[in-house]
């Protein structure tokens, strides 16, 4: 199989599979790439509706994404399905789906547990004369358990162990022989919130939370490199300003950084090639403790290319009588960094303890490779 090639549309996440995997010169390309990039895919139309600044919204049983840390505040117990026709524009049978449950064991802590499953369609692999050698299905998933625990009236923390499954290619691929890969991480997480005010009219709600997420070993899909997993910090906060408990408006920011290496610039050869000899920067072939400490000031390009690997998100919801939800919001990438900029908008319809998510988004960068896109969520959420 060593003169395969794959006939058809390739997934883009696999695309993405052989940048982690092969050099990448750093002329070309200043995105940061990883393994199982799956990992840092929104899942669920409420926080897809507000730009992916979830961090500040009420608790609900999509928190394990965010910041499990939430789940402490939330309800009883809840579940939630979700489901995105994953890049459509590019193949037809590509989904990602997400379901997640949590259960209040007292009023100090809880548990949670996620399945998040990528399905990439399916890839034809064929040899130079045209002849069909193997369909392969490529996917990906991870599954997590979390703890939630109040250390106070107003504070919480959590860990979430995950598991990640990775199998996008099989056989050889321009010499690198591909096989799935497995690896484990851990989600460390801290939440709060209160009200600043309240009188028998009015009332304001202030939320942040802060949570590394996918800390753990380095995933390999040949045999020829090892690539991080997107270890990722996410600071946000929320803003609730209402005139009952019933109506509310909630402002949003969040700010994500990778916390891996950044790519270094290699010298040129005489024939304009990159070498391996590093002109500027830091070897990115690091331990995983070394690189959380380091990721903060290895760019090539000094403080303003750090600054520019900082993803600002920012939205709102607003809730009338906590039966209809409205959502806007926007995220920003810088153009050599990823370049994803888009537009997001939702809405929400609840009844009893059932509530319909959907959410669109709308790309505003001409390099973005996703298009439209569309997030439906279904949950069931249990008061006390």
């Amino acid at each position: 199989m060593e003169s395969n090639m794959i006939t058809g549309v390739l997934p883009g996440l696999l695309a993405g599979l052989l940048l982690a995997v092969m050099p990448v010169s750093a002329q070309n390309s200043r995105a940061i790439t990883t393994g199982a990039s799956f990992l840092l895919l929104s899942p669920d139309a409420r926080n897809a509706g507000v730009g992916e600044a979830g961090t500040g919204l009420e608790a609900d049983a999509n928190a394990t994404y965010t910041n499990a840390a939430k789940l402490a505040f939330a309800d009883r117990m809840g579940i939630s399905l979700s489901y995105t026709p994953w890049m459509r524009q590019l193949v037809d049978d590509e989904h990602l789906s997400y379901v997640t449950a949590y259960h209040r064991l007292n009023d100090r802590e809880a548990i949670g547990m996620s399945i998040k499953y990528l399905d990439l369609g399916e890839a034809s692999f064929r040899d130079e004369a045209g002849n069909l050698l193997q369909r392969y299905s490529p996917a990906e998933f991870a599954l997590d358990m979390s703890y939630a625990r109040k250390m106070g009236e107003h504070f919480a923390m959590a860990l979430t162990a995950r598991y990640i499954h990775s199998a996008l290619g099989a056989g050889f691929y321009n010499g690198l022989e591909m096989a799935p890969a497995s690896a484990f991480a851990v989600d460390v997480s801290v939440y709060s919130e209160r009200e600043l005010f309240r009188s028998r009219q009015f009332g304001k709600r202030f939320a942040w939370g802060i949570n590394l997420s996918n800390v753990g070993t380095k995933i390999s899909y040949s045999n020829s490199k090892e690539s991080f997993l997107p270890m990722n910090l996410r600071l946000g906060t929320g803003y609730a300003l209402y005139n009952d408990p019933n109506n509310r408006l909630t402002l949003l920011l969040d700010v994500n950084k990778l916390m891996v290496p950044t790519s270094p610039i290699y010298r040129l050869d005489e024939n304009g090639q990159p070498t391996t000899e590093i002109a500027l920067g830091k070897d990115p072939n690091r331990s995983v403790t070394d690189a959380l400490f380091t990721s903060l000031f290895d760019a090539p390009g000094g403080f303003g290319e750090e600054l520019s690997e900082f993803t600002i998100a920012g939205g709102f919801e607003f809730s009338y009588y906590r039966q209809f939800f409205l959502r806007a919001g926007y995220y920003h990438e810088a153009p050599d960094k990823g370049n994803r900029q888009h537009l997001s908008t939702g809405f929400g319809i609840r009844v009893s303890d059932f509530q319909l998510d959907m959410s669109y988004t709308m790309p505003m960068a001409r390099r973005y490779t996703v298009r439209n896109e569309f997030k439906a969520t279904l949950s069931f959420n249990l008061n006390n």
